[in-house]
């Protein structure tokens, strides 16, 4: 299977690009504390709202960077207004822009940039490039924020989904760990292996993250889920295949039961069965390892995911975006705030790799350093994805109901209301019709 110039184009640009970042070649920095200008009084008293979802330990390390930014620029505050979960931010800012609330700096994943861009909602960073520049980062980082050629967002930092694995459950149960040559032929029989043999109520796999589902698809396909254009490109039976896969796992026991994958869909890491120490492989994003290293209190180990074809469908990605409301009464100094905390060295001490390996190479400088065992696996797993992943085209407005979506056809099949082919087929119609409704 071979990809189009295109797609082999970009992937030969962003390894260069983005190799060099990890490599911490020179680059720019942000804008540092800018002038007195008509756009930013410093004298004058202002109140920023900023949202972003996460666990306790992300509200403190946001706590600790914006005193810092008070600091700096005393004539801002920053009312912080933290959430779970990606879902319940998302909820919330549908609301709050329906009724002109919206904080004014918020946190966005997924399709939401390409979403909130399209309907005009978000500012146009170049507006407050004065004080938030966007040099320092590579084309590729950009793509998922950028709407008819206008920039909405900045990443946070790179990610790339993977498989966790517990040794120490692996021990326990007698099997051996994989390496990167490993199939989803050996993944299932693994993790029914380790369900049957570990005791103690021990799963092979804790499957949380929907996620994965883009990189199985991309292993069979040119680009993805997506295309370059925002439509769809992928079959009803390369998605049949996976949730066929799922319902073998329940079947002979490497998943748990299904009321109890439901139960774990939107938990925190320490709360799910991996982080708990109950199931010995989960799909996760590769910064959040010291969260589920902390939940299971040993090390965990980050693996490629398997692959049955010659293309290994994963690809670094952006986690997540800073963006602006277009009606902030304040841009220049929520665009302050967003340089702060993704450009500046006194911020970046603090948050370090929390929300991804910084993009930006004067950032990374500061972190890589300082960074946790946990965050450094993080950094050498991204290394591994930039010699064998793919690149993936921005996840289009139309895919923001793709969770939800995946998560819904997933509880059909699995609790026998459909079958994995019905299931598939109405997976393809309703995202479809909804990449074609915007």
């Amino acid at each position: 299977m071979t990809r189009s110039a295109r797609s082999t184009a970009a992937r030969t640009a962003v390894i260069t690009t983005l190799a060099a970042t990890l490599a911490l070649a020179g680059c720019s920095a942000g804008g540092g504390t800018p002038e007195a200008s008509d756009g930013f009084d410093p004298d004058e008293e202002i109140e920023l709202h900023i949202a972003w979802w996460g666990n306790d330990e992300r509200a403190a390390i946001m706590a600790e960077a914006i005193d810092l930014f008070e600091e700096e620029y005393p004539n801002i505050t920053v009312v912080e207004e933290p959430v779970g979960a990606p879902d319940d931010l998302f909820n919330r800012l549908a609301t709050d822009f329906a009724s002109g609330t919206a904080p004014d700096v918020f946190a966005l994943g997924g399709a939401k940039p390409q979403e909130y861009g399209d309907a005009g909602t978000l500012l146009d960073l170049a507006t407050v490039s004065e004080y938030l520049p966007t040099d320092a980062y590579a084309d590729f980082t950009l793509t998922s924020a950028t709407v008819d050629d206008t920039l909405y967002g900045l990443p946070t930092g790179g990610n790339a989904i993977g498989v966790l694995v517990n040794p120490a459950v692996f021990e326990q149960a007698g099997v051996d760990l994989p390496d990167a040559s490993w199939t989803w032929e050996d993944f299932v029989e693994i993790a029914n292996e380790i369900s049957a043999n570990a005791g103690d109520g021990i799963v092979g796999l804790d499957l949380r993250v929907q996620d994965i589902l883009g990189t199985y698809v991309a292993q069979y396909t040119d680009t993805g889920i997506y295309d370059w254009d925002g439509d769809l490109a992928v079959d009803a039976d390369t998605i049949q295949q996976w949730y066929e896969m799922e319902q073998e796992l329940v079947a002979d026991g490497g998943l748990p039961d299904p009321s109890v994958i439901v139960e774990h869909w939107n938990v925190t890491p320490d709360l799910t069965l991996f982080g708990t120490g109950k199931a010995g492989m989960t799909f996760s994003y590769s910064n959040q390892i010291g969260a589920y290293e902390a939940g299971t209190g040993t090390e965990v180990e980050i693996l490629t995911p398997p692959t049955s074809t010659d293309l290994s469908g994963v690809a670094v990605l952006p986690s997540q975006f800073w963006s602006i409301a277009a009606e902030t009464e304040h841009p220049e100094a929520a665009a302050l705030l967003v340089d702060w905390l993704l450009n500046q060295p006194e911020a970046a001490e603090i948050i370090l790799a929390n929300r991804g390996l910084p993009f930006n190479p004067a950032t990374l400088e500061v972190v890589e350093p300082l960074l946790a065992p946990a965050d450094a696996k993080a950094a050498e797993y991204l290394q591994r994805v930039l010699e064998v992943g793919v690149v993936a085209p921005p996840q289009p407005a139309g895919g923001a109901i793709l969770n939800e979506l995946s998560q819904r056809i997933e509880s059909d099949i699995l609790f026998g209301s459909t079958s994995a082919a019905d299931g598939a087929q109405q997976w393809v119609d309703e995202l479809s019709a909804s990449l074609e409704s915007d």
